[in-house]
Parts: C-alpha cells; sequence; structure tokens
C-alpha cells in the first residue's frame, strides 16, 4: 500500500511541475494562429487557393461532457485548440507546398505527409518543366 501511495505522489509531483511549461505554449501558439490566420485569409486569396475551413481542424467541445471535472474541461479545451491548431497549419502549410512546389522529398527515412501523393517525383526535371515552366509563363 505504501509503494502504491508513493507512485501517486511522484505522479502528481510530475504532473505538478510540467503544468507551467504546457501552459507556457499558449502563448507561441495564440501568436502562431494570428500569424498563419493572417497569411492563410490574404495569400490564399491572392494565390487564389481555397480556404481551409477552420472548424474542421479546430475543435473546441469536449468541455460540455458533464462527468469532466474544471480541470479536466480546461484542459480539454486546450489540447482541442492546440492540437487542432497543429492540424490546421499543417493543412496550410500543405496547400501552399501543393502551389509553389510539388515536389516529392528525396526517399529515405521520411514520413511523406498525405497531400505529397499527387507531387512529382523527386529528380524528375522534365516533369517539373512541363508542369511548373508552362504556370510561370503565363
Amino acid at each position: 500500500m505504501e509503494y502504491k501511495l508513493h507512485k501517486i505522489r511522484l505522479m502528481l509531483i510530475r504532473h505538478v511541475l510540467s503544468v507551467p511549461f504546457i501552459w507556457m505554449m499558449l502563448f507561441p501558439l495564440v501568436l502562431l494562429d494570428i500569424f498563419m490566420e493572417t497569411y492563410h485569409r490574404i495569400c490564399f486569396y491572392l494565390y487564389g487557393i481555397p480556404y481551409v475551413i477552420r472548424s474542421e481542424y479546430i475543435r473546441i467541445d469536449r468541455q460540455k461532457l458533464s462527468y469532466l471535472n474544471l480541470t479536466d474541461k480546461v484542459n480539454c479545451m486546450y489540447c482541442g485548440y492546440a492540437n487542432g491548431l497543429a492540424q490546421y497549419a499543417s493543412r496550410i502549410a500543405g496547400e501552399t507546398e501543393k502551389y509553389w512546389c510539388g515536389i516529392k522529398h528525396k526517399k529515405g527515412n521520411f514520413h511523406e505527409p498525405g497531400h505529397h501523393k499527387g507531387f512529382l517525383e523527386y529528380g524528375d526535371e522534365k516533369a517539373y518543366k512541363e508542369k511548373y515552366c508552362k504556370l510561370k509563363k503565363k
């Protein structure tokens, strides 16, 4: 029994020590959100790229679950925002990459993002010139 209490105390100490590090990320996340959304709204309009729908990525709804306590609800809101924002930003970056340079990376130990499926193969100069040089001449 004493061993179990010791483990619980250690877990609580680890959690309490990590809280400031988790929550200090909120400020850079909000800054990322502001800059990413500004870029998204201006540049996608200029490029003619369809907007990414924010609500498909950032979902803050778990705080409505009655069985969560207040701390859990706040933490769920944070995670919904932080993880959703990361996915949203990744999608915006991916759409930008697709527009400017749809070339796959060199093969190797690399997790290829899903949006690379239609990209040109690495090193395929002929396909690149056919696709992008025509666009640049227009």
